[in-house]
């Protein structure tokens, strides 16, 4: 948490609120949050003077393109990882500086975004002009497809599952198999297309393979449009819970009945993980 429908809710807002404002520069509160440059100087001299043209989510990262006079002036990524924040706040909110502040950077227009994270586990990082962010962010260079891109096909997943003598829930956590999933989506995605959490992916049908891929372009759509799941810390650049959680099918639902069968929804552990599930529905 967040997942890619929390990701992607925070780089649409982002697009949306901050684009084209010149930053005028920082102050970082927790130096190691900043994971490249090694120093807080050269990070905020390069965001010094440059506006971000445009955010991109891959899986659970944010990548803003940034320009200095039109110029290309390298990345700014974001990764949130389990509590991380990034909230746009306006000159006139008065707002007080949250107490899990980590980083500030300030606008020329008296706004400010900061990255807030309690556990800081969160990271930044300023990719320099010419350095493809892979370089800096170690993390990209494993990503698997997104679920939403032309590589994510039923052949894809079948492939890559039937080599795969493990729990379908465990890989379908594996960034390296499908960027953006996580623990609520993957429990979500598993109920619709009736499969329990602990198949082995080699006894998959591709029959269910199918129904998975369906199940999770379904599920994600629905939480992006719901703007991403709120149970404990996430918040949208506006300060706003989202409102998936209210109608989840399974996650953080163990104990009540199912919304389809009426049967209790069940919770186990797998792999060091939670796995919600019905165990009507599901087999």
């Amino acid at each position: 948490m967040p997942e890619l429908p929390e990701v992607e809710t925070v780089c649409r807002g982002l697009n949306k609120l901050t684009l084209a404002k010149e930053i005028l520069g920082g102050d970082v509160l927790l130096p190691r949050t900043i994971a490249y440059p090694l120093s807080v100087v050269k990070f905020l001299a390069g965001l010094k003077g440059t506006v971000f043209t445009h955010w991109h989510r891959r899986g659970k990262y944010l990548l803003a393109e940034l320009t200095d006079k039109s110029t290309p002036a390298g990345w700014l990524g974001v990764h949130l990882r389990m509590t991380g924040q990034l909230l746009w706040v306006a000159p006139d909110s008065q707002e007080q500086l949250q107490k899990h502040t980590r980083v500030r950077l300030f606008f020329q227009d008296s706004h400010e975004l900061r990255f807030v994270d309690q556990r800081t586990f969160g990271k930044m990082w300023w990719v320099p002009p010419g350095m493809p962010p892979e370089e800096a962010i170690a993390g990209l260079k494993i990503l698997g497809p997104d679920p939403n891109s032309d590589r994510f096909t039923v052949e894809y997943m079948a492939r890559q599952l039937h080599r795969r003598r493990r729990a379908i829930k465990t890989v379908l956590l594996d960034q390296s198999f499908v960027a953006g999933l996580g623990n609520i989506y993957a429990d979500e995605a598993l109920f619709l297309s009736g499969i329990l959490p602990t198949t082995l992916c080699t006894e998959l049908s591709f029959e269910q393979i199918e129904r998975l891929r369906t199940a999770i372009l379904q599920v994600l759509q629905a939480a992006i449009d719901a703007g991403g799941t709120t149970f404990s810390n996430f918040l949208n650049v506006q300060g706003v819970n989202g409102n998936y959680g209210g109608v989840a099918w399974v996650y953080h639902r163990a104990g009540e009945p199912c919304r389809v069968c009426g049967t209790p929804i069940e919770r186990m552990k797998l792999t060091g993980r939670s796995a919600h599930l019905c165990p009507q529905c599901q087999t």
